[in-house]
């Protein structure tokens, strides 16, 4: 089965909340990225909440802003597969 990133809600902490299409929820910790290498855009906190999206079928970073496929950040779905925690579903929690 080939897991795909459905949904990403960037938190100023510098999280992501994934959704998994096999409906799974997983926190994952980009601070560790932030500053570094391809990924230094990541550093600016408001680049990284405003630009955060799904792209390619995982979390990206659309750095274009026309969401361009092929203009963006982006890591591997089975990494932040791997690499995250599951949670509860923050969604669930919002009155």
């Amino acid at each position: 089965m080939i897991i795909r990133v459905l949904q990403v809600i960037p938190r100023p902490d510098y999280t992501v909340y994934v959704y998994f299409s096999d409906g799974r929820v997983k926190r994952y910790d980009a601070r560790p990225l932030a500053g570094k290498g391809v990924f230094a855009r990541l550093e600016d906190v408001g680049f990284f909440i405003d630009r955060c999206t799904v792209l390619n079928g995982t979390l990206a970073w659309d750095i274009s802003g026309r969401y361009d496929a092929a203009a963006c950040i982006d890591i591997d779905p089975e990494t932040l597969y791997k690499e995250s925690v599951e949670v509860d579903d923050p969604q669930e929690h919002v009155a």
